[in-house]
């Protein structure tokens, strides 16, 4: 596959203020690690001849139902058909509701969350580019999302909120307490994981809620690293 990352940043639903700052970072990471990268907003540009040339897309706090057809929906199994990446930030686990295809290339659905908050999470897997650079904890204040299920069968967590008693799953956007089956305070809940969908990597995080997360240089290799395991990169040595 290429080594160009096609950006995508359409929202039908809430839209985050954070967006610029996401692309901006998106495209200096690029830079600096060596990948091509177009930004978009228009659903046009999934089609064969136009996701022919990249090799993984970024959803970047996509929300709502981003395609205006289903030949657009086709175009994006197609591409991760053959191999092509994806990468999900944020809301991007809001997008395209109802679409089981969708629902399965990020893992989980976004149910909820609490008020934004500082807690501390628990790196589960240090051999995964996004959190190969991170200790056994990482603290911060962000949007800590709940889900409707765990991420699907075959996901690899690599980052898991542990202290939920602070980051309570009293959730809002229409999830109650516990959404999802989620359980209660004291119950890790997954922040960050990766899948294979037959030839095609699937990266996520829930990080990212805020602009001044895509300064932070740990968030920014988080995410540099989300992106080049969508494109194909190896697992870090340790």
């Amino acid at each position: 596959m290429a080594d160009r990352v096609l950006l995508f940043t359409r929202t039908t639903g809430y839209r985050h203020d954070s967006i610029p700052a996401a692309a901006a970072a998106v495209r200096e990471l690029g830079r600096a690690a060596g990948f091509g990268v177009d930004a978009t907003e228009d659903p046009a540009a999934f089609s064969a001849d136009g996701l022919a040339g990249y090799g993984a897309v970024v959803f970047a706090s996509t929300s709502g139902t981003v395609f205006d057809d289903d030949a657009q929906r086709a175009a994006l199994a197609a591409f991760t058909a053959r191999g092509g990446g994806f990468a999900g930030v944020h809301a991007a686990a809001t997008t395209e509701p109802d679409r089981p295809f969708f629902a399965d290339l990020l893992g989980a659905r976004f149910a909820g969350h609490p008020a934004p908050c500082r807690a501390t999470l628990r790196v589960a897997d240090r051999r995964h580019p996004a959190t190969a650079h991170l200790g056994p904890t990482w603290t911060r204040t962000d949007e800590w999302y709940v889900f409707d299920a765990p991420p699907r069968p075959g996901s690899r967590v690599l980052l898991t909120l542990a202290d939920t008693a602070t980051a309570t799953d009293t959730a809002t956007d229409g999830a109650g307490p516990g959404a999802g089956g989620r359980g209660g305070a004291g119950t890790a809940r997954p922040i960050a994981w990766c899948r294979e969908i037959g030839p095609a990597r699937s990266f996520y995080t829930a990080l990212g809620h805020f602009a001044d997360a895509y300064a932070d240089p740990r968030f920014r290799a988080h995410l540099l690293g989300g992106i080049r395991y969508a494109l194909g990169a190896p697992d870090a040595a340790r």
